[in-house]
């Protein structure tokens, strides 16, 4: 293209007034705002320009470009958050939001975003009142805590208390407890980001009471247990239980804390699972204070939840830091909902997402698996094996590293497409469809299908590999 076609194209482009009057009686752009419609108009007309610069064959033509914008404004205005189906079998998937709420914290959450609440009102003396009494006493309640306090999540949770009962000492802890989780989240640096001084003792594998006691001096603040949910160190290896460093905190004068990570509130080895240790067995162990994760296995909203014993929950509860660090009225009414289920476990473990998915049986997930073959290879057969597989699922979120869930799984090999553009398709269709591919094969796990999300897999699978 010569620079005076160039030019000539530039020129043709139409101008933005000229689009808004040829778009102004166009239904479709009825309930777009008008400044998304502006941007919208811009950001096209501002790509075929490029292209002309670039000597790229352009027809400028109105009815294409509005076409364009039209797209473009409702890519604009659709909502960056969306729901998914979560196929993978990963029960506690962080980057697909963990634990799913059960109905009664739905409910609950509509309830108080619908009014106002008594959030930090005590409607029996009239006066101001705090917020964590609304979880504070049933949290002590399945714990044996004395004192409880919720915060905006674990990472929070472990920052504030070190923070409370640390700065400016030093914090003893084994060397093979210094994790590190997800988003590169590392024990040493929440210390070092708390104010606290580090203070490393035995070896990756194996650390000795011997060790926390010869540690003491007139700088030591605190004694850190941290439980490995993510990894497990086998072979020769020794570790010191909590009951043993909390009597060695009482004998020192100094304060004892473990950070559970995920917690659980049931003994899951009552369901086949390996045992996880239980927040209420940490207290009464003799920790000063316990933290963990509310999104995890308990099954609850985002949150951390810190316990233990009143004197040092108060001092926790006092720092500036919990104002910037607190739940808003949504998760406590979440949270208050899940953690109200666990009264009763099996009521527990029937309604909370979490819990029914990871004591699903073997047998129960075949029955779903079969259902759902049907249902695909009734609408695409002919476009691709269908086939039923003994699989694994995992549990997700730091939770069991070494637990694997046997799961029967369908798996999809497509006939006249590639596994990575199927599930390329899956991820961009709407609702999106999350699985997980092995070899040729795409496989969906029934495990983490919700009920009623069968037919939209199905009905995809099907606009997908027919092109309907």
């Amino acid at each position: 293209m010569t620079h005076t076609d160039k030019h000539q194209q530039l020129k043709d482009l139409p101008g933005v007034d000229h689009l808004l009057e040829r778009i102004k009686n166009d239904d479709r752009f009825f309930e777009i705002p008008r400044k998304v419609i502006l941007e919208s108009i811009r950001f096209i007309l501002e790509s075929i320009r490029q292209d002309i610069l670039r000597g790229d064959k352009t027809d400028i033509i109105d009815k294409d470009i509005i076409e364009k914008t039209i797209e473009a404004a409702r890519e604009k205005i659709k909502n960056r958050l969306v729901p998914v189906i979560n196929a993978t079998g990963v029960v506690l998937h962080t980057n697909l939001g963990r634990a799913l709420l059960c109905e009664d914290a739905i409910k609950n959450i509509q309830t108080i975003s619908q009014s106002y609440s008594n959030l930090e009102l005590n409607l029996v003396t009239g006066k101001r009142g705090i917020r964590y009494t609304a979880v504070e006493e049933l949290i002590c309640e399945l714990t044996g805590a004395q004192s409880a306090i919720a915060v905006n999540n674990n990472a929070g949770a472990v920052l504030l208390t070190l923070n409370t009962l640390a700065k400016d000492t030093q914090v003893v802890v084994s060397r093979g407890e210094l994790v590190e989780i997800g988003g590169s989240f590392r024990i040493p640096d929440i210390m070092s980001k708390s104010g606290c001084h580090l203070k490393e003792v035995g070896t990756t594998n194996r650390t000795h009471l011997r060790d926390y006691e010869q540690a003491v001096t007139d700088q030591t603040g605190l004694f850190l247990k941290v439980h490995t949910s993510n990894y497990k160190i086998e072979g020769f290896t020794a570790s010191v239980g909590l009951g043993e460093l909390s009597e060695l905190g009482r004998k020192k004068n100094i304060p004892v804390m473990e950070d559970l990570g995920s917690g659980t509130l049931i003994d899951f080895s009552a369901y086949g699972l390996p045992a996880e240790p239980l927040v209420s067995d940490s207290i009464s162990s003799g920790a000063d204070v316990v933290t963990f994760s509310g999104d995890k296995l308990l099954g609850g909203p985002q949150s951390g939840i810190i316990i233990g014993k009143k004197e040092t929950i108060d001092q926790i509860k006092a720092n500036p830091l919990t104002r910037a660090l607190r739940i808003d009225k949504l998760t406590l009414g979440a949270l208050e909902a899940t953690l109200k289920l666990y009264r009763d476990e099996k009521r527990a473990v029937r309604e909370i997402p979490t819990l029914r998915m990871l004591t699903m049986s073997h047998d129960q997930t075949c029955k779903k698996a079969a259902a759902l073959q049907i249902q695909i290879k009734k609408r695409i057969d002919t476009q691709a094996r269908v086939l039923l597989a003994d699989l694994e699922s995992r549990p997700g979120g730091g939770s069991f590293p070494e637990l694997r869930l046997p799961t029967q799984c369908v798996t999809i090999s497509p006939e006249n497409m590639s596994v990575a553009k199927l599930e390329r398709g899956l991820r961009l269709s709407s609702p999106a469809i999350i699985g997980r591919i092995e070899g040729d094969r795409y496989i969906i796990d029934p495990r983490t299908i919700q009920t009623g999300q069968e037919e939209i897999i199905s009905k995809t699978l099907e606009k997908i590999l027919l092109k309907k």
